[in-house]
């Protein structure tokens, strides 16, 4: 039994008629019947504007003021945008903060095709979506029909992406200003920076807002984390189209920019202008390498695995024997990272990091250690 429940009137056209009220309401009412026991949310989906027609004028009414459906109205939450792309985002945050995956869509047939082009754009593998036709039965059409959509096209999905990119570009940014930390030891024909958890739009309470990786097994989309790349992009001055960031997989593979990109890697490496790379992190070090002499750079992505297969200096040898760097000309930087006094290892991995210095682990006799992995980094 789905735990959400959409009824789709995006698409109503209400006309004077009483029947029109009659039949709308007879089946939210079995709509209703039906689910209420068990679904945890009911939701309907209308036009901010819905289009009323009466003897050839167009009058435009709110969906609450139509007769005879207030009362009925009263057990669905009613989110009534402008767009799809805002109707059907603000719904998803109400199931976000509900913590709900299992959406059943009664949609009108014609629809159907329309409405799941813009739920692969919004939502991820996270959401499991059933889909059911709407039916009203009526003599005059309470649902204009228009032509049913089978495909979308390319650029009807163009179309399904601008709306949703517009739309997330008029979002104000969350937890304060979007702020980009520099270091005074990168050299300044290298643009560089480390963001924090501030100024993006991803509202889901286990990421930061300024959220800047996007996976199916999250519920933060593509779309979302594309738009705050996109406001990264204006506030620190790069071309989004050359942004390139690691494909992790906590080990030491380097991918030298020019070459065969891997199919994973922990650290790039270039000498290209106009290009910018990055390494995420979060509880992991993102570590920047500049070399001003022969203008190459790098970045890695070094947790606690990373660190002890030596990603860090895996950059650095790429450095050195793809570009001629040498080692006293590189600067490193570490950016933000989960101090010593948060991460805890069990006893046997911390052995390890005790075994490159026993600075770089406190309690080492309590069963899970606390280990300082940014300073493991200078001992690999």
């Amino acid at each position: 039994m789905a735990e959400v429940v959409l009824i789709d009137l995006f698409g109503l056209k209400l006309n004077s008629e009483k029947n029109c009220h009659q039949a709308l309401l007879k089946t939210l009412n079995a709509v209703q019947y039906q689910h209420a026991a068990k679904a945890k949310f009911l939701c309907i989906m209308c036009c901010s504007n819905i289009s009323c027609e009466r003897d050839g004028e167009h009058d435009n009414y709110e969906l609450e003021t139509s007769n005879g459906l207030s009362a009925v109205l009263g057990e669905f939450e009613t989110v009534s945008k402008p767009s799809m792309a805002a109707s059907l985002y603000t719904i998803k945050q109400k199931i976000d903060e509900k913590n709900l995956s299992s959406i059943k869509v009664i949609v009108p047939g014609h629809r159907k095709t329309l409405m799941k082009a813009f739920i692969d754009q919004l939502f991820t593998d996270v959401y499991d979506f059933e889909f059911e036709d709407l039916q009203v039965n009526l003599r005059g059409d309470l649902l204009k029909q228009s032509t049913e959509i089978s495909v979308i096209t390319a650029q009807e999905l163009k179309e399904i992406q601008n709306e949703i990119e517009t739309y997330l570009r008029s979002l104000p940014a969350l937890k304060g200003e979007l702020t980009i930390i520099t270091s005074p030891l990168i050299p300044d024909i290298f643009i560089h920076g480390f963001t924090t958890r501030t100024g993006g739009i991803s509202y889901i309470p286990t990421l930061s807002s300024f959220n800047l990786f996007s996976s199916s097994k999250r519920r933060d989309p593509k779309a979302v984390v594309q738009e705050n790349l996109r406001r990264l992009a204006n506030a620190a001055g790069f071309n989004m189209e050359k942004f390139y960031r690691i494909k992790t997989d906590h080990a030491n593979d380097v991918w030298i920019m020019g070459r065969k990109e891997p199919e994973s890697y922990d650290g790039i490496t270039t000498n290209q202008r106009g290009v910018t790379i990055a390494a995420l992190g979060a509880d992991c070090i993102p570590i920047v390498f500049a070399d001003p002499v022969k203008k190459a750079c790098g970045v890695a992505h070094s947790g606690w695995k990373g660190t002890l297969l030596g990603v860090a200096m895996a950059t650095v040898n790429a450095m050195i024997a793809e570009y001629g760097c040498s080692l006293e000309d590189i600067v490193v930087v570490l950016g933000p990272s989960v101090g010593p006094c948060c991460f805890t290892l069990p006893k046997e991995s911390a052995k390890v990091f005790h075994n490159l210095h026993p600075a770089c682990v406190r309690l080492f006799d309590s069963p899970d250690p606390y280990v300082d992995i940014r300073k493991a980094t200078r001992y690999v």
